[in-house]
């Protein structure tokens, strides 16, 4: 079987916060089609890795390239980025869901779907507001496109910010922790979404502390420990290791 394409490749990101090593070294790939997600404790660096995949942070040393185009590099102790245009069109490749919506208060459901389509890609007007449409019909709020974000429930908010992502056409899609700001009943509604988008073989990273989720879900697990990498592989890899600091995590959880 060939290998499938890299999408997105992480090599030797290190970064710190004054003297606080967030991440030592950490490196990744995330083939097309792929679902990885990436879990471990508070503090253990999975957001900041998260916000360095899509340029929210700065890294203190390491590379990025997104479909094999460099994002950026470290040359000499500096970074060193892609020219402006260039950065633009590999940010086009993919699309970030925040824990906390980060929906346009003051605009409609659908204008949130299609301000940044028109406006940034330039992409033609009844086009975009055609598969906006059908994105929230998929979502199940047809009929909510009217709607402000204030008039919608979290897990209604959480799935049009997913629509929202999805809009742009992106190749990877990330999710930091995206049931996190939900109620337990509002839960399944977001995850039974990015269920769906992995049946469809999108390539997601999901940064998530829902366990059984990322197990069902996952076609590779990262579990993150102090800035490292502890354990990486499949699902059941990395659930039956006899890594202590991984079985330590999982009994807590389990007490919780």
């Amino acid at each position: 079987m060939s290998e499938k394409n890299i999408y997105l490749e992480m090599n030797n990101i290190k970064k710190s916060f004054g003297d606080l090593q967030v991440l030592k070294d950490i490196s990744l790939k995330v083939h097309e089609g792929e679902v990885l997600s990436i879990i471990g404790p508070s503090g253990s660096g999975k957001s900041t890795l998260l916000r360095i995949a899509t340029m929210l942070e700065t890294m203190d040393s390491g590379s990025i390239k997104y479909m094999d185009e460099e994002a950026c590099t470290s040359k000499n102790g500096e970074m060193h980025y892609a020219k402006p245009h260039e950065l633009r069109e590999i940010k086009k490749n993919f699309g970030l869901v925040f824990q906390s919506f980060n929906l346009f208060p003051h605009r409609t459901v659908i204008h949130n779907l299609t301000d940044a389509p028109i406006h940034v890609q330039k992409r033609n007007k009844d086009e975009v507001l055609s598969e906006a449409k059908a994105l929230l019909l998929k979502m199940g709020l047809s009929d909510k496109e009217d709607y402000y974000p204030s008039q919608l429930s979290g897990g209604q908010q959480q799935r049009v910010a997913i629509a929202r992502a999805l809009a742009l056409k992106p190749k990877v899609l990330f999710f930091d922790e995206p049931t996190s700001a939900l109620d337990p009943e509002l839960t399944g509604e977001v995850l039974k979404v990015i269920k769906a988008l992995a049946e469809e073989k999108m390539t997601m990273v999901i940064v998530t502390h829902e366990m059984s989720f990322a197990k069902n879900i996952s076609d590779r697990i990262i579990f993150m420990d102090k800035g490292v990498i502890a354990v990486e592989g499949t699902p059941d890899d990395v659930f039956n290791s006899n890594n202590s600091r991984m079985n330590e995590f999982l009994g807590k959880l389990s007490h919780e």
